[in-house]
């Protein structure tokens, strides 16, 4: 695993670089709309809906890392989209996490009209998991760790419980990144990131990508993204793809004040519950089996108090910023329950670990909770 995480920083740092003499080491950023063309259409280069020299560059870097096929799309929901319509086409129920992305739900149930309905599991359950794929024809969406409870569920369990059943497997790898998780290394179908989060980590910028090593899923996927038109912008795939060059010591930085945050939680007096997988004894090993090389910027935790009381923790901060999202580099929280739709504890605080000093987020962290 070492090694292999190694290639991937060392991809990324290089990623859309050409080695010709006089090229520009930067990877170029190209607005097009149009392309030249006659005679019989270049599948690649027909109108710009189709392809963009900077999704490319993308999707080449996203694609190397978990040596897999990558395409860009305008969001994560974008991305998510494509992917329901794809795999669960001809499918009765699309199984997903009950504790998961809670607009994941939301999207398969604005779905369902299609024909798939959505019906909720707890993944840490496989006993529940797979007598719910053998009860009719399913699409597993899986997601782990999940957001904003951050429990961990067994991937490479899941896939053989889902390939048994002949149901396809999407995990939405946003929290760990490909960096920190391989899904389709344990059986995946297909692995689905926000680049809004960790990949771009600079709060600018709105994108998703999806990962596959099925050459006919990529393309499918690729004629929903043409004809829905979810197209990522030049601009966005360009910002994305320098931001995957910091990546790796961003990522790093992150996870470790994200550990240090979650066990300095632990032992707080206004603090009942820590959700992180690093201080998660049941499911350690196998988080640090999934995850080798860190567990991901985002924790959450639940305050001995009301609604109120953590709206008013959340809003003491001088230094954490009060705002949804994670993975940027700088910290971030919000009372997660103030969101439709959302079924997390009304006290909980989902945070996102930047890249400050540890000791100033504690500090900040710890002068809230004081002045609240």
């Amino acid at each position: 695993m070492d090694d292999l995480l190694a290639a991937a920083e060392s991809i990324l740092v290089h990623a859309g670089t050409h080695r010709a003499s006089g090229a520009a080491a930067a990877p170029p950023l190209v607005p097009a709309s149009i392309f030249v063309s006659a005679g019989d259409p270049d599948p690649d280069r027909a109108y710009g809906r189709v392809g963009n020299p900077g999704w490319e560059a993308l999707e080449a870097a996203l694609g190397a890392v978990e040596r897999a096929q990558a395409l860009a799309f305008a969001s994560g929901q974008a991305a998510s989209m494509a992917l329901m319509l794809t795999l669960a086409k001809g499918r009765d129920q699309i199984l997903l996490p009950a504790d998961g992305y809670y607009n994941a739900r939301v999207l398969a149930e604005r779905l369902r009209p299609l024909g798939a309905r959505p019906v909720l599991v707890d993944l840490q359950d496989l006993a529940q998991v797979e007598r719910e794929l053998w009860a009719a024809p399913s699409l597993l969406w899986a997601e782990t760790p999940t957001n904003p409870l951050l429990r961990v569920c067994d991937i490479a369990r899941l896939a053989e419980v889902a390939d048994a059943a002949g149901a396809p497997m999407v995990v939405d790898n946003t929290v760990a990144t490909g960096l920190l998780q391989r899904p389709l290394d344990l059986g995946a179908t297909a692995a689905l990131v926000s680049l809004t989060k960790s990949g771009n980590g600079h709060s600018d910028v709105i994108l998703g990508a999806v990962t596959t090593r099925d050459a006919q899923l990529r393309d499918e996927l690729h004629d929903w993204r043409t004809i829905g038109g979810g197209i990522p912008g030049p601009f966005e795939a360009w910002l994305v793809l320098r931001g995957l060059k910091t990546l790796p010591l961003r990522i790093a930085r992150q996870c470790e004040n994200a550990l240090g945050v979650a066990r300095h939680l632990t032992t707080h007096p206004r603090v009942r519950a820590v959700h992180y997988p690093g201080v998660e004894a049941a499911t350690l090993r196998l988080a640090r089996e999934q995850m080798p090389a860190g567990f991901g910027p985002l924790l959450s935790f639940e305050l001995d108090g009301t609604a109120a009381d953590t709206e008013a923790v959340v809003a003491a901060s001088n230094l954490i910023l009060p705002a949804t999202s994670f993975g940027g580099v700088e910290s971030t929280w919000e009372r997660r329950a103030r969101w439709p739709g959302e079924t997390a504890p009304q006290s909980l605080i989902r945070m996102s670990a930047g890249i400050e000093p540890l000791r100033a987020i504690v500090a900040d962290l710890d002068e809230a909770l004081k002045a609240s």
